[in-house]
């Protein structure tokens, strides 16, 4: 009988969902469309289930369907799901409230004040393994106590995305030892134990969830999850774990030197690491492959800014594709294509919804500088573009910074779609950007991760050598030497500009 691996990515946007076969080829691919609610100022949320469950069942169905095989072929399943979220759940793993998301919600400013103030900065150091941020779920499970007492009274278990995918298929609370580590904090020990001392002042140790490397299994498919998933009863599932994890692995970010940016809905990148790293402006801490450590961070804006471009200054081209047949943003790509380096004088900083690293400040505020009667939207709109990679270059210098050797820079995402896009990045950066064959992302590494947790990789060596290249997009010196000067201007707006920032 052929085997195949199922691998689901729930994105901010979009849930994109793989089949691969057992010389680890893609076979099928589909996916589906969702929203995002913004309810109030830096508060974002999604629902569980009508979302997250909703899209695996209509992905997972879909694959099976569209690959023609039987449901008994899948041996194994991973998922994931957007970054690190705080999802309240009762004791039939029922949502409580909808999901507070990754670090884009900075709804808990008051809890992190709290606890720099109750802990120091020093303990805080020690407990977390960096200054607190938006990215971390601790403080969110504080306001749900602070101000959603009644959820917390309910709760039986506080979850993320893949912890809770998980459990509707099997049925067992388990979440990814790195994701434990690096975003539940101090919930979790550095063996990714449960620490029930810190626990007291967010919730009770049993609310957690069982620790696991993300290829360990979490279980098997029960007969209910059958039923809506279209799935096997029995079939493997792995832990699974965040997005831009499953992202990094998908394009073999699993040894030193390697560093991958993740064009989705924001930007996040990974670097693999043999050794730890403590820096404010940025992540650091164990990997999901075990015996390697990570440095981590991420822009809240990529492709929401690109969409906010789209919808409010392309609305026309948007609303003439049922006319055309033409996808907005490729008619956007080519009305830039031929826009010089540094747009003619505009810089874009991209902090529309905040900013995480280098900055951390949530408060940020996005800044289009420069602008003049000579401009026109497609100038705004590469300007855009740079502005994101001004940030990864501005990541990249703290990495030297810290003498942090970046041997091979990997694209991946849907950013990597738009040539143009990537070659202002390499540009910007002055590095060749390699983008792999398979760019699929999150969905193919969970795939791939799905068929190491059943032994048929042998390890994540092993599972590296099936990636594959594609093609590497070379700087353009000239250009590089113009961008040096835009991204001085770029590092030192946001320094000019923050206090105003705050008053806003």
């Amino acid at each position: 009988m052929a085997k195949y691996y199922l691998g689901v990515d729930v994105g901010t946007f979009e849930t994109k969902g793989v089949l691969i076969d057992e010389k680890f080829q893609v076979v099928a691919e589909t996916g589906a469309k969702h929203g995002m609610e913004n309810p109030k100022p830096n508060y974002f949320e999604q629902d569980a289930e009508e979302i997250w469950w909703k899209d695996f069942c209509i992905v997972s169905k879909g694959l099976i369907e569209k690959a023609g095989i039987r449901p008994e072929e899948i041996v194994a399943v991973g998922s994931d799901v957007l970054g690190c979220d705080c999802l309240p759940v009762d004791e039939n793993c029922r949502p409580l409230r909808k999901a507070i998301l990754y670090g884009i919600d900075a709804r808990a400013s008051e809890e992190i004040a709290f606890l720099n103030e109750h802990y120091g900065e020093e303990r805080i150091r020690e407990l977390f393994g960096h200054p607190l941020c938006s990215d971390d779920i601790a403080p969110k499970i504080l306001w749900i106590k602070n101000n959603e007492p009644e959820v917390y009274a309910k709760t039986h278990k506080f979850l993320t995305g893949s912890s809770y995918i998980a459990a509707k298929l099997t049925g067992e609370y388990v979440i990814d030892q790195f994701l434990a580590k690096a975003s539940f904090r101090p919930l979790y020990n550095d063996d990714a134990k449960i620490d029930e001392k810190e626990c007291a002042l967010f919730c009770r140790p049993d609310q957690m969830a069982e620790a696991r490397f993300v290829h360990e299994l979490a279980g098997h498919v029960t007969a209910k999850a059958a039923e809506e998933t279209g799935l096997k009863e029995g079939t493997s599932v792995i832990c699974g774990t965040g997005d831009s994890t499953s992202e990094a692995i998908s394009v073999g970010i699993t040894t030193p030197g390697k560093l991958m940016f993740q064009f989705g809905s924001s930007l996040f990148f990974y670097y693999c690491s043999d050794h730890l790293t403590y820096d404010h402006r940025i992540h650091g801490g164990d990997f999901t492959v075990p015996g390697t450590f990570s440095v981590s961070g991420g822009t809240n804006t990529a492709g929401t800014l690109t969409r906010w471009m789209r919808d409010t200054l392309y609305f026309d081209i948007l609303e003439d594709q049922t006319k055309s047949g033409r996808e907005p943003y490729q008619v956007m790509m080519e009305r830039v294509a031929d826009i010089p380096a540094g747009s003619n004088g505009l810089v874009i900083l991209p902090y529309f919804a905040g900013e995480r690293c280098p900055i951390n400040d949530a408060q940020a505020k996005g800044m289009i500088f420069g602008l003049t009667l000579e401009h026109t939207r497609d100038h705004i709109y590469h300007a855009a573009l740079e502005g994101i990679a001004y940030c990864i270059a501005q990541n990249i210098k703290v990495m030297e910074e810290l003498n942090l050797p970046v041997e091979n820079l990997i694209a991946v995402g849907g950013g990597t779609k738009n040539p143009v896009w990537m070659q202002i990045v390499a540009d910007v950066i002055g590095r060749p950007v390699c983008i792999p064959k398979v760019s699929i992302g999150a969905s193919y590494g969970e795939a791939l991760m799905a068929a190491l947790g059943v032994g048929d990789l042998k390890d994540f060596h092993e599972l590296s050598s099936v990636i594959e290249p594609d093609r590497v997009i070379l700087p353009n010196e000239e250009n590089t030497k113009i961008y040096r000067k835009y991204c001085d201007i770029y590092d030192k707006l946001y320094t000019a500009n923050k206090d105003l920032m705050h008053l806003l």
